[in-house]
């Protein structure tokens, strides 16, 4: 097939022999097969900003650091320095995250290299050495579901407890290989202790998850994680390995009405009392 533009150069560095073809086109990128030296991998070629259809980029690029405080002027400016030094920042964040998330045996697939906008990585495939498809296009069963969502559910504790929200996961976003799910695209993850949004995306993302395999598996449609992850995070004691129930109680507060009207009450006697010895006071 023809080769991309952005993908010339590296052609013409040697690193890709051959383009395939063309995977998919997603809201933040193209995606290829790849031939780099003999082995079939993965090109995800990022979309500038104007061809971009992903929204809210500024909430998910909340508490990212950047090295240089002239790159963050730049940015915050908007000149064209600054809106170069942001799509790197965008497309970085997940090859950052790529290789954070795999050191922590996370099943993501394994990054290889990033340059002018093109993320070289591992293509997941399915059990015959097809690319795997995604989990929204393939059906599973009762057990399948159950054992899939455990998985899940534990990769997103791994990516927690090294600080990473996905903030876009759901079935779109996992592929099925051979051994169950593989968490794909985060170019939007998000840093779990910066971001002020982190705990409603990761909710969401807990919830989405939650609400695919409960389509095979109904039981799971009852299960609190999103809650009871989160509070462990909270409270420090989340670990890779922490047991998990499923289960999580709200703290409920009961409010004593007849207490708080004696206090609304008292309250306002003090008030107009005071306002009385302050009249007195005046007519002296």
């Amino acid at each position: 097939m023809k080769i991309p533009n952005r993908i010339q150069p590296l052609v013409d560095d040697g690193l890709i022999d051959e383009v395939l073809q063309r995977l998919k086109s997603g809201k933040e990128a193209d995606v290829y097969t790849v031939l780099c030296n003999g082995n079939v991998q993965c090109a995800k070629v990022y979309k500038e900003a104007t061809q971009r259809s992903f929204k809210q980029a500024v909430q998910y690029q909340e508490g990212r650091k950047n090295r240089s405080s002239r790159n963050t002027r730049a940015m915050q400016k908007g000149s064209k320095f600054g809106r170069k030094q942001q799509e790197e920042s965008w497309q970085m964040a997940e090859v950052n995250a790529l290789f954070r998330l795999a050191d922590a045996g996370v099943r993501v697939p394994q990054p290889y290299l990033c340059v002018d906008g093109v993320l070289l990585m591992e293509l997941v495939t399915d059990g015959e050495g097809g690319v795997a498809p995604r989990l929204g296009d393939i059906s599973l069963s009762a057990e399948e579901a159950v054992a899939d969502f455990a998985t899940m559910i534990r990769n997103i504790v791994r990516m927690l407890c090294v600080g990473i929200v996905h903030g876009d996961l759901s079935e779109f976003n996992v592929l099925q290989d051979a051994q169950g799910p593989v968490i794909i695209d985060l170019p939007q993850a998000v840093d779990a202790a910066a971001n002020n949004h982190a705990k409603s995306m990761f909710q969401r993302d807990v919830n989405n998850i939650t609400a695919y395999y409960g389509q095979f598996a109904p039981q799971l449609l009852k299960t609190r994680y999103a809650k009871e992850i989160w509070q462990l995070y909270e409270d420090g004691k989340l670990t890779p390995e922490v047991p998990l129930t499923g289960l999580f109680v709200e703290e409920e507060h009961v409010v004593d009405m007849d207490s708080l009207l004696d206090e609304i009450i008292t309250a306002e006697d003090d008030y107009y009392e005071r306002q009385r010895a302050m009249r007195e006071r005046d007519d002296d």
